[in-house]
Parts: C-alpha cells; structure tokens; sequence
C-alpha cells in the first residue's frame, strides 16, 4: 500500500530515542522529509546519524529544542514554520505516591505532556486548515483510559490529550485536517530495556524470564503478553497520517496488545 507520503513534511516532537525515534524513521522510509526535535544536540545528531546510516537517501533534520518551555518552541518554530504532518510525542511518565506528590509533580506532568502539545498544534494547526490538509497526532497511552495508581498525575495528562486532540477535530469539520490520538500499551523503548537488564541482573534470570513475569503479574490483561515494539506503534502512527485514514478523524487508536477491555 503506498501511504502517499512521500511529498510530505513531518514533525515528530521528542524524536531521539523511543518511540519518537521510531516514528521518525517510519516516515524517513515512506520518503517523507522529517524534522527530529530533540533537547541536546548530542542527542539529535546521534539520532540523524542512526536513520542515515540505515536510510542513506533519509531526508531527515534535526531540531535541538527544548518544547517543555516557551523559548524552545519559539525557537523552533521559526526554524520550522509549516509542516503537514505534527506528531505530538513529546513526554515523560514517573511513578510517584499520589499522597506524596506536590503540585509541581502534578504542574511539571501537564506542562511537558500537555503544553508542549498544545503550543505546537496551535501554531502549525491553524496553517493546515489554510491549506485543506493536515494531521495532527497525539501519542497517549493505554494508562489515558486504564489509569495506574502509582502515576496518577501521568494517567491525568494522557487522558487530557484525548480530550484535546477530541475537541480539535471538531474544529476540522468539512475539510481535509484530522486529529487523533494513538494509544500505545507497554513498549519496549530504551529506557524499559535498560530497566529490564538491571532486574534480570539484580534477579539473576533472563530478560526474556523478566518480560514473562511483568505480563503474568502486573499486565496479566494483556493478549499481546509481550511489550510492543516502538516499530508497531510506530506504523499505526504512519497510515493514521496517510491519505488511507481521512475518514478516521476524532479517534483514539488502541495499539496497547489487548490490555484494555470493553469498547472504548
């Protein structure tokens, strides 16, 4: 199937590492001209040098700007001034005691989950109602319907993209733009594979033994009983943004392995 992307100008935010990264390159292979955005710029230049050495004709570049403040996004909407495709993947999860957390645990959530978002649709959205044509996609999570206990505040701000991309979309009646959110379950991103090493080392078993444990103790819902991979999400993200899904518009995509349960 040709996704028809490849006249297409993409933005993926936090597109170093994870998830991001691999939506990036998804987009690079489809021919599309890409904009990694990342903090450091050791961090986007090693990630431009990973999607060039496997896609030598990638045309991809990259962004340092920190989006979680109003400086970096200014800066880098001047360096980037319209694109047609915004993922929205920019964020952080950590586990805190709802009982314990303070109101700048909760602040610093929304800000970085949910500002960086809204400051970058409200740019660049506006531009692709101009033309017709655009997609504007949060990356959520399962945990925005399936909240988990030991991060409220993090449940919080994904179900407030849904909210948001939902209420967005309803300003796209009649033409060519849409707004969805994608709802990935447990990925396999770099920061669990280096979570998952340590336990395997410190429990003295295997990481394959490790991801067997997590999906029998603490995801036992899942039908996938695997992590996904960053590329699984990462191609549900790529036909959401193709000419195929025009119909799809106000939606939240599950690709979280069958955890949540009922109709949603």
């Amino acid at each position: 199937m040709d996704l028809q992307l490849n006249k297409k100008t993409v933005l993926v935010s936090g597109s170093t590492t994870g998830i991001g990264y691999a939506i990036a390159k998804g987009f690079a292979k489809e021919g599309a001209t890409v904009y990694l955005n990342g903090r450091t710029e050791t961090g986007v230049n090693d990630a431009l040098n990973r999607i060039k050495n496997e896609i030598p004709n990638a045309k991809v570049l990259g962004i340092t700007a920190d989006l979680t403040i109003e400086e970096g996004f200014n800066h880098l909407s001047r360096e980037v001034t319209e694109v047609d495709i915004l993922v929205n993947n920019l964020g952080i999860y950590e586990p805190v005691d709802f009982f314990e957390s303070t109101d700048e645990d909760w602040a610093k959530m929304f800000n970085i989950n949910v500002l960086s978002g809204i400051r970058l649709t409200r740019f660049y959205m506006s531009k692709m109602m101009k033309k017709s044509w655009g997609r504007v996609l949060f990356i959520s999570s399962e945990s925005a319907i399936q909240i988990p206990t030991e991060m409220i505040h993090y449940g919080m701000s994904k179900t407030a993209q849904l909210s948001i991309a939902n209420g967005l979309a309803q300003l796209t009646k009649g033409s060519g733009v849409t707004v969805n959110s994608i709802l990935p379950g447990p990925t396999f991103s770099e920061g669990v594979e280096r979570f998952i090493g340590n336990l395997a080392e410190q429990k003295k078993l295997t990481p394959k033994e490790i991801e067997h444990q997590f999906f029998a103790e603490t995801r036992p819902l899942s039908l996938l009983q695997r992590f996904i991979t960053p590329d699984e999400v990462a191609s549900a993200v790529l036909y959401i943004s193709s000419e195929w899904a025009a119909a799809t518009n106000g939606a939240a995509i599950r690709v979280d392995g069958g955890i949540l349960k009922g109709i949603h």
